[in-house]
């Protein structure tokens, strides 16, 4: 046997007290699969798959693979495939977020346990490619992301339809009962008109677009749609460069550094991207030991407009930010807001790879920065008396007129309390009022879930309101667009201020000074909390116990505290 280094199929020896006869052993088993020394001797390069028939998503793994594969025998490794956990948005229950930990903590441990001297990750819908992400952080290894891509548009009655802000959209005619029970079919049939994710900026499109921006993908990975060529061709690009990271040890944390994370959040409040990709990168980052600084989050927005015109904050859709030239494109016009010198999966720095990206074409996809869709980033963080730990609300897909609003509160205690009463005739509201529903957060229900938006009472709908201020502990898909404030913290389940609004109390909202609050004394607001004890959600076993027992809170990522890095060394951005 050779006295070569830990890697390749040395790596991680199975405890059996003898190394030799452990090597000996691993050998033996993997030769009955046909492999010979000679291709047992390369750098091993392993593929995450996470194909699944319960993920159209990720409809395109096999394809995927197999090009990984060429990819990797190409640069002169051994690719090895493995199945991880798979979440698929819409096939979760109760909610995505809620198995977005679990799949890290697979995706780590399976990294860890199984030789390979690098990864490439295939991952696509909204939770998959940060657990990923959180997994190859805490892992170490030297790791590329392999964004699945997104789905194509559809066509109904000659308009253009994609998933899933069209969803909504049409979800929203059918309940104001503006198109009838066929209507609402036929749409169904064009809404996803191919495998893959979402083809707006969802939190799918929008971490594709993070991945990138932090240095994990090859250059141009985020946006080809999931069926075209140029997606396969990534996938072997992404073979390639894993073998080249395997033998020069270019391990995630030399990408995943705090100006990796500043360039990332750059580019999210740039895309008008997902108010859950504030929650994704900030559970990354503390798997690096950094905490995100919201303030300097909220701060670094002022000055980062929406550039690029995509649903819902906009007008097109992924592949046209594809045709449009993709990242490239963005990044070199806010090439004067980043930190230029963040390592890349290529060994090349942004800003090298930016240079080596050409000088751009005409396009209408992407504004320059002194004609941007909006002038702030599309996200804006919000603290006061109702949410001492901060509050989001994505800016840029809201009502300008409700964005400075003061309302009467119209109070649901959970999402069952909604379900029964938002379409009754009824229902106390009226369009200047607030909806508030507690009980949505990481424990209240539990996992946190995309129920922040709360659809407008059926009785304004029907009379033609089109958006109302609403308010909750809980999420909201990247799709979705609104008046709509999220990631209230501390949350109901476990006593946060917004456990103790009552109907009718006054809220206010102002946006421009970034501001939510209730409109109660502090001492009234004390009685309450001791008039009406929350009692913290728990479970006896399994999952959910564990889930229960040690997920943080949004501004901490609503990752288990037990997962991120034992010591906090940074903050990020940096807002020098």
């Amino acid at each position: 046997m050779s006295d070569k280094s830990s890697t390749g199929l040395r790596k991680g020896l199975t405890s059996y007290g003898d190394s030799g006869f452990s090597l000996f052993l691993r050998k033996a088993f993997i030769k009955g699969a046909g492999y010979t020394d000679s291709a047992l001797d390369r750098p091993v390069v392993g593929i995450v798959n996470t194909g699944s028939a319960y993920n159209p998503c990720h409809g395109n793994a096999p394809q995927l693979i197999e090009a990984v594969k060429r990819g990797v025998m190409l640069a002169g490794g051994l690719p090895m495939d493995f199945p991880t956990i798979s979440i698929h948005e819409s096939f979760s229950s109760p909610t995505s977020m809620y198995l977005r930990n679990l799949m890290s903590m697979d995706t780590e441990e399976m990294l860890r346990a199984q030789p390979m001297d690098a990864v490439v990750m295939i991952g696509g819908c909204d939770k998959t490619v940060p657990a990923q992400l959180m997994g190859a952080a805490s892992a170490g290894l030297p790791a590329i992301q392999l964004i699945t891509g997104s789905m194509l548009t559809g066509s109904h009655r000659s308009e253009r339809v994609g998933a899933c802000t069209d969803c909504r959209r049409y979800w929203g005619k059918f309940r104001a009962e503006e198109i009838d029970e066929q209507e609402i079919s036929d749409v169904n049939n064009q809404l996803v008109a191919s495998v893959g994710t979402c083809s707006v900026m969802g939190t799918a499109s929008t971490m594709a677009c993070i991945a990138e921006a932090l240095g994990m993908t090859v250059p141009g990975g985020a946006t080809p749609p999931a069926v075209t060529a140029d997606r396969m061709r990534v996938a072997e690009q992404s073979g390639v460069q894993a073998v080249k990271m395997a033998r020069e040890r270019l391990t995630i944390d030399k990408i995943l550094t705090p100006d990796a994370f500043h360039n990332a959040m750059r580019v999210l409040l740039a895309i008008g991207g997902s108010t859950n990709g504030i929650i994704h990168l900030t559970a990354i980052a503390g798997r690096c030991g950094l905490e995100v600084d919201l303030k300097a989050l909220d701060r670094m927005g002022r000055d980062t407009p929406v550039l690029v015109d995509l649903k819902p904050s906009g007008q097109h859709y992924m592949e046209d930010f594809h045709h449009a030239g993709g990242m490239a494109t963005l990044l070199r016009e806010l090439k004067p807001l980043l930190k230029l010198d963040a390592l890349t999966v290529t060994g090349r720095t942004l800003g090298e790879e930016i240079e080596l990206s050409g000088a751009g074409f005409a396009q209408d996809v992407v504004k320059t920065r002194d004609r941007p869709i909006y002038p702030q980033g599309g996200i804006a963080v919000l603290e006061g008396n109702l949410a001492p730990g901060g509050a989001i609300i994505k800016q840029s897909a809201a009502n300008p007129e409700l964005m400075e609003h003061v309302g009467r509160a119209v109070v649901f205690e959970n999402a069952d309390d909604m379900a029964q009463r938002i379409d009754s005739d009824d229902l106390d509201v009226a369009a200047d009022d607030i909806l508030v529903l507690k009980n949505i957060g990481p424990k209240g229900a539990p996992g946190m879930p995309e129920a922040g938006y709360i659809p407008i009472p059926k009785k304004l709908a029907k009379a033609g309101v089109k958006d109302i201020v609403r308010i909750s502990d809980g999420r909201m898909s990247g799709t979705a667009f609104g008046t709509i404030v999220l990631h209230v913290t501390p949350e109901a389940a476990i006593g946060g201020p917004l456990a103790h609004v009552h109907n009718g109390d006054q809220i206010r909202l102002s946006v421009s000074n970034r501001e939510i609050s209730l409109l109660v004394s502090n001492e009234e607001l004390a009685q309450r909390a001791r008039d009406e004890p929350v009692q913290v959600p728990t479970a006896g076993r399994g999952y959910r116990k564990l889930f229960l027992e040690t997920v943080t809170q949004a501004d901490k990522g609503v990752d288990f505290d037990f997962l991120r890095a034992e010591h906090i060394t940074g903050s990020t951005p940096t807002m020098e």
